[in-house]
């Protein structure tokens, strides 16, 4: 088995490239990142770890701007992030120069998967230990969203989770809770609601940004207030929905 363990390129008997899983792995264990798709919105929100006293936070990013209507949240090895977004950047300009048109969120998604891909098939190399979620608007201003994965795969969807939000527990609450054409008020709580299960100190370590239909080049990022104003009324809903279930047990 450990022959298998060790070479990227051989398959093990029963089908698995363990180098790929093992990168899967370290995904696992990186920070939360929940992405949620509305009617007009995307939200990508992540959570943060703890910065050190004389640490300057600014430089520390788990969302980052590829293009300028296009967001990448991502969670695993921040150094193999930060080589995928270089070189994603790169690409988007390319593509300007090339196309004289901004690429669209479909097609840098794809070209960061086959990044990717292209690192679990030669020797000497290893896999990124990243998984992204992707968010922008495309020219006809449709909200769009999109994961990849270490194996290189990628795909879109309506809602999303990667990293230890991973989890059964989150992916069944965005299921459970998810709506079609969410405004954007609600898309921004549904975000929270899924990073508060996996975050226990509440708004103070989870960062948002917001995409909007009306401004797609202008990304916004949720203030310390707007989240911690979020926080206060989710809590306060959940409250008035926990007195209301009392109330009908009771009768």
């Amino acid at each position: 088995m450990s022959r298998y363990d060790s070479a990227l390129t051989v398959f093990s008997p029963d089908g698995h490239l363990f180098q790929v899983e093992y990168a899967m792995e370290a995904v696992k264990r990186g920070l939360a990142a929940v992405g949620v798709r509305g009617k007009d919105s995307v939200v990508l929100g992540v959570e943060k770890k703890a910065a050190a006293k004389l640490q300057d936070t600014r430089t520390v990013k788990k969302i980052v701007q590829v293009d300028s209507h296009i967001m990448m949240a991502y969670s695993g090895l921040t150094a193999d992030a930060r080589v995928l977004v270089n070189r994603a950047q790169v690409e988007c300009q390319s593509h300007r120069l090339t196309v004289e048109d901004k690429p669209s969120v479909e097609y840098i998604s794809r070209w960061i998967a086959a990044m990717q891909q292209r690192y679990t098939q030669r020797g000497g190399v290893r896999p990124f230990g990243v998984s992204a979620l992707i968010a922008g608007f495309d020219i006809d201003k449709k909200p769009a969203l999109y994961k990849t994965e270490p194996s290189g795969t990628y795909s879109a969807w309506k809602a999303c989770t990667t990293g230890k939000s991973s989890d059964k527990g989150v992916k069944e609450y965005l299921e459970k809770n998810f709506k079609e054409n969410l405004d954007i008020v609600e898309t921004k709580k549904l975000c929270l609601r899924a990073l508060l299960q996996v975050v226990e100190s509440g708004s103070k370590n989870i960062e948002v940004w917001v995409l909007q239909a009306d401004e797609p080049e202008k990304p916004v990022i949720l203030s310390a207030e707007e989240l911690e104003d979020l926080f206060t009324e989710i809590q306060r809903e959940d409250e008035e929905a926990e007195r209301k279930r009392r109330q009908e047990a009771n009768q």
